[in-house]
């Protein structure tokens, strides 16, 4: 664990509807970036974006990343997070001789991303959203919530370069090319408060818009 290379990435304001979307965008992002393998890159149009991302092109990672993504939403919508926190890890699969004749199956991590959520509640049903004013106020946070993710995928891209020395050789040539797991590793009441996160917004820099 103490070559384990943690990236904690910038956090991005949604709204609940937008979290599934948004960890779609990021994770398949981490995941096409870490394979080596025999990748056929597949753009995505994102559903709720004006954004294109990329897949590895093998199903069992999307439909496998799809059912973390499910997890997490569910976990969400049942337990509502000021702030929600998903890792996505990559691991080496070892085993571990126990005593005398035993073996146990163990993970050594070696790369952590952190996506970090500030979930805020929908106005939906507090304004009368039929005025003008409300339909500009949305298009504004809409355009600011698709700015803030533009900068985090283009975060993920300059980081996943920045340090290279702790990745393990590839043994694999599946378009995926380590074993990686998604988990929920923190929300509000465990890890910061909703101002934390927000001061973390305002004090980022602009994000930098994908060409």
């Amino acid at each position: 664990m103490s070559n384990c290379e943690v990236f904690n990435l910038s956090a991005i304001e949604v709204e609940l509807h937008q979290v599934r979307e948004v960890l779609r965008c990021v994770l398949h992002t981490i995941l096409f970036n870490r394979s080596v393998g025999q990748v056929k890159p597949v753009d995505v149009d994102s559903e709720l974006f004006d954004i294109t991302y990329v897949h590895c092109g093998d199903p069992s990672v999307e439909s496998r990343l799809e059912s973390k993504i499910n997890e997490a939403c569910n976990f969400f919508e049942k337990k509502p997070q000021e702030v929600a926190q998903l890792c996505l890890a990559f691991f080496e699969p070892r085993r571990r001789q126990v005593g005398w004749f035993g073996k146990q199956d163990e993970r050594l991590y070696w790369e952590k991303w952190v996506t970090s959520l500030c979930i805020v509640q929908s106005d939906v049903f507090t304004q009368d959203h039929h005025s003008l004013a409300y339909t500009n106020a949305r298009s504004v946070r809409q355009a600011q919530r698709q700015a803030q993710l533009e900068g985090l995928l283009t975060e993920v891209i300059s980081r996943v370069n920045e340090k290279r020395g702790h990745i393990p050789p590839v043994v694999s040539s599946s378009p995926c090319s380590f074993p990686w797991d998604v988990s929920i590793c923190g929300g509000s009441r465990l890890l910061f408060g909703l101002g934390t996160v927000k001061r973390m917004l305002l004090q980022s820099s602009p994000p930098a818009v994908l060409g």
